[in-house]
Parts: structure tokens; C-alpha cells; sequence
């Protein structure tokens, strides 16, 4: 049976790779719907090739171009959970970035399809709330970030009370070795050089700051309900190693692959089941040494900030994601040093009431006062 694929996010990097994937499973998977926010020219190129049946530009100022055929419209924010509803999707595809993702994965959770994660943000904000919709409508979540589809992978028919711990790796990002004084004057240029993946913008400042691991500890927490301590970051520069799993007898199981998003897109768009990738098998002996070293958390404070909100749960992931949200926007629009990210972060943790269970309504408010507050704070952030 062909499975039906809705591409959430069509435009951006998990987007168009999950496309190119896409494209060699003409026989097995139908692309049934696409969205994008700005990039409308890319979107209408998608359109030509992959004929959907329906599409989503989500933000309103941005104008699709004319396309062949009958493609249905939908448009703005709305427009994204309309689009899941319409479709009917067997298969999603959430790479929509940053808090904006939330609600259209909270309606493919309800929608009963598999959700294929790359939107971490959803999981960091409510994800009690998408693991509910899931568990009444039948849905599964299959993540789509490396390291947590690595953990997946490596708990696949395990005794989950057996495991003792899991372990994210991180590349150390841009600036592996640097101290926190010598990072006061890095440029936006500097902190888009990624060492070993291809990403977006807003990911890649992430990385760089060690927060995208920060949101990935809270991710974990949620994923596996497993408890913040049981969750560690080692540095692992050469990006082969994704993510470990170590079990109460000692043993430790690894994912191992080169640094390629396409491969946790396949194995989600092949769940239960592995799509072969067509490429030549790895050669391991050409890997070289693989090393692991803590990462320095004087350098990249963010990383204990994404443990103390594991730590809190509740409403303080959606405080967390609110001002890195706003902070990375600033930096990159040249407003903020790259030190001051962590500290519009810590500054909005401390300003914020948490709430153990918030419903919807709660966290989008929360969202918006967050986002006043950081962008205040941008203008005088060390004070």
C-alpha cells in the first residue's frame, strides 16, 4: 500500500532532504502536501514535481506563484492544521522550526498518522500534550533528529527498565575549544560555519551555542520518559557515533553512520521496516578515531540551562525556547553579542512563573510574553 506523506516545512534543510529521499520512493510513498512559509518560488518548483494535492504557504504576506494543475490552497498559520486535515496523511513530516511547528504537529498527533520528528521544539514546549494526542488517536512519534533517532534505534526491542543511561553527542559545533572571553566578539559569519552538518540558520546558531543539545536533553526526557539525570552529552567531533544507549549490565549500543540527514529520514519514512538507501556500504575502516570528551560548560552555559529545564519541566521549556528564539534572532540580525544568547535565556527563566501542566492556551500566551520580555531585554542584556 502506498503510504501518503505530508512534508511540513517542505522549503527549509530537513525539508528539501527529506524531498530528495522522497524521490526514489515514487513506488511506495506519495508526497500529499507541502508548506512553506516565504520561500514561495522553491515551494511552487516542489509543487511541478511531486504533484500534491494540497499546499500550505504560512505566512500571509508571501504569494504562491501560479502552478499547473489543481492543487488545493491553504494559507497562514490556520492554514497548516487545515492542510493536515485535508490530507489525510499515513506519514508527517513536522520540520517546521521553532515554537511556530507547534501546533501543526499537535494536529498530526490528533490525525493518528506517524509523526516524523524533526521539530524539537514541539516536544520541548508541550510534550505531554503531543504524547496525549498520539495515545487517544493512535499515532507514534519516530524521531527524526540524528540523535534521537540513533537512541531509537538502539532501544528497538530492548527491556527499556533496563537501560542505565542514554548519551547525545554533540559535535562541539563552530567553536570546539574556544573559552567564553573569546567568544564575546564572534560574528554571525564565524557561528554559521558548522563543522559537519548542512542546516538552517536558527539550528545552526543553536548548535553553536550548545543549546540544540540543551533542547535535545529536554527531548530525550520527553521521548523515552526516562529522567533528566539518566540523560549525558559527551563531544564527539567527527559526528559518526549519533547517540548511545548504555543498559544496567554494562553493555553500550551505538548508532554509527556518516553525518547524514538522510538517513533518519528514511529510517522514519520506512518505519517499522529500513528503505534501502541505494549507496555503496560504509567502508569503516576509512572512519579513522572516533574520540569523546566532556563538553565545557563555563564556554556554553546554555547546556546547563537546557538541564535545569529538564530538571523543572512543566512551563520552563516553553520559557527556554520563547527567548533563545528571540536571543538567536538578534544575533543574527546583529542586535546581541553571541555571550548574550545564554544571558537573555537565564534572564527569562528567572522572570517567569512555571506551571507543572500547562494546557495549549497556556503555553501559546506564555510564548508571547516571553518573546516581549527577551526582545526588551535584548537592548540591555547584561544588566
Amino acid at each position: 500500500m502506498t503510504r501518503r506523506v505530508l512534508v511540513l516545512g517542505s522549503t527549509g534543510s530537513v525539508g528539501t532532504q527529506t524531498l530528495d529521499v522522497l524521490e526514489g520512493l515514487r513506488e511506495s510513498h506519495r508526497v500529499v502536501g507541502l508548506s512553506a512559509s516565504t520561500s514561495v518560488d522553491l515551494l511552487a518548483e516542489q509543487i511541478s514535481k511531486f504533484d500534491p494535492e494540497a499546499v500550505c504557504v504560512a505566512n500571509p504576506a508571501a504569494q504562491l506563484p501560479a502552478v499547473p494543475g489543481s492543487v488545493t490552497r491553504f494559507g497562514g498559520a490556520d492554514g497548516l492544521v487545515e492542510l493536515v486535515k485535508a490530507t489525510h496523511p499515513d506519514i508527517v513530516i513536522c520540520a517546521i522550526t521553532g515554537a511556530a511547528g507547534l501546533p501543526s504537529t499537535l494536529a498530526a498527533a490528533q490525525s493518528g498518522a506517524t509523526l516524523a520528528l524533526a521539530n524539537k521544539e514541539s516536544m520541548v514546549l508541550a510534550g505531554h500534550l503531543v504524547k496525549d494526542a498520539c495515545k487517544a488517536s493512535g499515532g507514534r512519534i519516530i524521531p527524526v533528529d540524528s540523535e534521537h533517532s540513533a537512541i531509537a534505534q538502539c532501544l528497538e526491542g530492548q527491556n527499556r527498565s533496563t537501560v542505565r543511561r542514554l548519551i547525545l553527542t554533540a559535535s562541539g559545533g563552530p567553536f570546539y575549544g574556544r573559552d567564553r572571553d573569546s567568544l564575546a566578539s564572534v560574528t554571525r559569519a564565524e557561528a554559521l560555519r558548522h563543522p559537519s552538518w548542512e542546516m538552517g540558520p536558527r539550528i545552526t546558531i543553536d548548535s553553536a551555542t550548545l543549546m540544540n543539545k540543551a533542547l535535545e536533553i529536554i527531548e530525550a526526557c520527553q521521548l523515552f520518559d526516562v529522567a533528566p539525570e539518566m540523560v549525558d552529552v559527551v563531544v564527539h567531533r567527527q559526528s559518526i557515533i549519533h547517540s548511545m544507549v548504555e543498559f544496567t549490565d554494562g553493555a553500550l549500543l551505538a548508532q554509527l553512520s556518516p553525518p547524514d540527514m538522510r538517513l533518519p529520514i528514511r529510517y522514519a519514512l520506512g518505519w517499522p521496516g529500513r528503505l534501502s538507501s541505494g549507496s555503496p556500504p560504509v567502508d569503516i575502516t576509512r572512519l579513522g578515531p572516533l574520540t569523546f570528551e566532556e563538553p565545557d560548560r563555563d564556554a556554553f552555559p546554555c547546556l546547563a540551562l537546557g538541564e535545569r529545564v529538564a530538571r523543572e519541566g512543566g512551563l520552563a521549556g516553553c520559557i527556554l525556547n520563547a527567548a533563545n528564539e528571540v536571543a538567536v534572532t538578534a544575533f543574527l540580525d546583529g542586535r546581541l553579542p553571541f555571550t548574550g544568547i545564554p544571558h537573555i535565556v537565564e534572564d527569562s527563566l528567572g522572570a517567569f512563573e512555571n506551571v507543572a501542566t500547562p494546557d495549549l492556551a497556556t503555553i501559546i500566551e506564555t510564548d508571547e510574553r516571553v518573546r516581549r520580555h527577551a526582545e526588551a531585554r535584548v537592548l540591555q542584556p547584561t544588566t
